[in-house]
Order: structure tokens, then C-alpha cells, then sequence
């Protein structure tokens, strides 16, 4: 195991009055620090690692110095999966063998293989204009991630990735109220080429106006009450495939502006937060929580050996960090994504909520905008859906000599 010169450090939790908010959960260092502490080791913890096979065949054989914004979207997209297959409350114990929890760990294994390993994320990234070896940003993550969940069947997640500082309500609805192609065929659909992949989500479809709760943007109409939001659980659950949400944002030139910091610490309050990726200039950082003027983060710039995720007997400590790591928020980088999951539909209507009252008519300077409808100078949604999904078309080829998805 080798670390980068001067970052490797990890601190335990002060002793403060303060609260410590991790991704949702409030904690007090002095009365639950231990359950604190197993939180935080609980995360997903992805780092360079050294030793795995060749990328494309030909390319390089460890992550080490580039590929530390991909183990941080890595880490955001683990934790949205562990939400939805086992839980927020789940915590990580050894020598405790969870099936579903050595499944998820498998997707991000550092084969050719694993839909979300560094190798599939490495080349899709050339779509993005990255080559392989080359450092991404938070934006580009988030989109070379959204290409790559069309072939997670098993969770049939959907990635929205929000443009110009803006969520777009009816068009996360539309995206999540879609059928999979499996859900259609009542089969899975695991080939790319074939047909019910090619008109995945239905992108030519007419969108289904099932009965459901809408939420009303209050200049438009009022809004849902947490009531209302709650009694729709039943519904909206059978209706909704599961979302998460990135949001990039760009909050200052060159260091970030002081009047977005009361915004991104509430977010960490929000119990549909997953995390926020950025970092320091060069030096991306997982970030999943806070307490008082710093954030919590995970640090991926740490290189480890590869590891074979045997079903039986996982090896898996070298996937869980005992202590996070702090940094005060004037360090951060202002080019970052917030990352939000959401089960089902009121879930996003309560966040919806939340956010118009402590995120914009709370603050001076909102992080983002929340929008009914995208602006009419907007491309549909339609029609930056089939453009993206004709690429992936249209470099099939290349994506599946050595991925396993043929």
C-alpha cells in the first residue's frame, strides 16, 4: 500500500458540541462516537489501486496519479446502491458476509467485466473527450456514469445529471416514470445491439400519465404538504425506478464564493444526500459530511493492490476506511457535483420541498435552480436522450471486445 506525499491523513472526530451530519444522519461526538465511527467505516471506500489487468487490452494497469475523480464517483454511486439494496442504516461488519452487499462490491472490481470498474469507466470516458489516463471533472463523471447504468438491469437505475445549474422536475419524471426494456419484455436485456437495448427507456415511446403526485413549484401552485408527500408512498413506489440525482455546479472562479457555504452544509442535512464530489485543485476528494466549518471526507489517493471479491469469502478491508478525513471549506474547490438518491417518487417530492424552502428562499444566492419545466431555448428531452443513446450506438464495437456484455 503506497500513499501520495502529504495526504494520507486520517483523524478521529473531535470532541465538540457541534453536530456531526453524515449524508442525512446527525451524530454528537460526545454521546455517539462509536456509531459515528461505524458510519464512516461502513462508506464504501475506493481508492487507486495497482496490478489489475491492462485497460482495452493495451492500456494502463493502475489509476495511480488520474483516476482519483473516478473512485470518487465510484464511491457516491456505491453508496446510492447500498441506499437502494440494503438500506441507509446498513452498517458494514467483518467477517459478515452479506450476499447483496458482495454483489455491489463486485460492480466496482477493477475488471473488464464489472459494469462500473474503472475500466468501463476509462473508456467511456472517451466519449467525453477523455482519453484514457486523463483527469475528469465532476460533470464528466456524472455523465460517463449515466451512459454506464443503460446496463445495470439489476437495479435499472436511473443517472440524471442536471445542466446549467438547473433540476428539471418534468424531466426526472418522465425519466424515472419510463418502463426498462425488461420490465417490458418481462426478460433481461443484457446486449447492447439488440433492439429493446437500442429503444431503451423508450425513448420513442409516448410517456405513460399514470395517476401520481405531482410537485407544483410555488409560483406555479402551492405545495404538497410532507402529509400529502408521505401518503403517496404506496403509489408512487410501484411507478418510480430509482434516481440518483448529480447536480454540477461551479461556485467561483478560481476559489469558492463564501455565500454558497450555508447551502452546501445543509444539503449534508437532507436525508436523500449522497455525498458531494470535488476536492481540492487537482486532488479529488469524496466528500460526506460535516461538522462545524469543515467537511468530512474520503480520500481515494491512497494505492493499494487488487483484490479478488471471491462471493464466499470477500476480501474485502481494503474497501473501508476506519477514520475520514477534514478540511476546511475555504480549501474546497468551487467545481463540484452534489450527488441526491431517491427510492421513489415522494421521496424526490419531499426533497423537492426541502430544497425550495432551506436551499432557495432561504438563501441569497441559491446553489441551483428548481424548475417545473426547461426552458423553452432547451433541446426536449427526447432529443438529447436518442443523441446520446445513438452514440452508444454507434461505438458498441469498441465496448464490448472486452467487457463481458456481449
Amino acid at each position: 500500500m503506497t500513499y501520495e506525499t502529504g495526504v494520507f491523513n486520517f483523524e478521529d472526530f473531535p470532541q465538540t458540541e457541534e453536530p456531526v451530519w453524515i449524508l442525512g444522519k446527525k451524530y454528537s461526538t460526545l454521546y455517539d462516537l462509536e456509531e459515528l465511527r461505524n458510519d464512516v467505516k461502513s462508506k464504501i471506500w475506493l481508492t487507486y489501486r495497482k496490478h489489475f489487468s491492462p485497460i482495452g487490452g493495451i492500456g494502463p494497469t493502475t489509476d495511480t496519479g488520474w483516476g482519483c475523480m473516478l473512485r470518487c464517483g465510484q464511491m457516491a454511486l456505491a453508496q446510492a446502491l447500498i441506499n437502494h439494496h440494503l438500506g441507509r442504516e446498513w452498517t458494514w461488519k467483518r467477517d459478515v458476509i452479506n450476499p447483496t452487499y458482495v454483489k455491489i462490491l463486485q460492480m466496482f472490481q477493477d475488471k473488464s467485466s464489472c459494469i462500473y470498474s474503472i475500466h468501463q469507466i476509462a473508456q467511456m470516458g472517451i466519449l467525453e473527450g477523455r482519453a484514457v489516463g486523463q483527469w475528469f471533472g465532476p460533470n464528466t463523471i456524472a455523465q460517463v456514469l449515466k451512459k454506464l447504468s443503460v446496463y445495470d438491469d439489476w437495479t435499472s437505475l436511473v443517472i440524471y445529471v442536471a445542466m446549467d445549474n438547473a433540476v428539471i422536475i418534468d424531466d426526472i419524471r418522465k425519466l424515472c416514470r419510463r418502463p426498462t426494456s425488461s420490465q417490458q419484455m418481462n426478460k433481461p436485456c443484457n446486449n447492447l445491439s439488440s433492439t429493446s437495448m437500442r429503444n431503451r427507456g423508450g425513448i420513442n415511446s409516448k410517456i405513460n400519465q399514470e395517476k401520481g403526485i405531482y410537485f407544483q413549484h410555488p409560483t406555479l401552485g402551492s405545495r404538497l404538504s410532507n402529509e400529502q408527500v408521505q401518503s403517496s408512498c404506496a403509489n408512487s413506489s410501484s411507478l418510480w425506478r430509482p434516481l440518483l440525482l448529480f447536480i454540477p455546479l461551479r461556485l467561483g472562479l478560481t476559489e469558492i464564493n463564501h455565500m454558497y457555504i450555508r447551502g452546501l452544509k445543509t444539503t449534508f442535512k437532507l436525508r436523500q444526500s449522497v455525498g458531494i464530489i470535488g476536492g481540492r485543485p487537482n486532488h479529488a476528494l469524496y466528500f460526506i459530511g460535516i461538522v462545524g466549518d469543515e467537511l468530512v471526507f474520503l480520500d481515494p489517493h491512497t494505492t493499494q493492490p487488487t483484490t479478488v471479491l471471491n462471493a464466499d469469502f470477500p476480501d474485502d478491508d481494503s474497501y473501508h476506511c476506519c477514520y475520514a478525513s477534514r478540511m476546511n471549506f475555504t480549501e474546497l474547490n468551487p467545481s463540484i457535483a452534489l450527488c441526491f438518491y431517491f427510492r421513489n417518487e415522494a421521496d424526490f417530492d419531499l426533497w423537492c420541498n426541502h430544497v425550495y424552502k432551506f436551499l432557495i428562499v432561504n438563501e441569497k444566492i441559491p446553489l441551483f435552480e428548481l424548475s417545473k419545466e426547461r426552458p423553452p431555448h432547451w433541446p426536449t428531452l427526447e432529443s438529447e436522450e436518442a443523441a446520446a443513446y445513438k452514440v452508444l450506438e454507434e461505438k458498441k464495437i469498441v465496448y464490448t471486445v472486452h467487457n463481458g456484455f456481449q
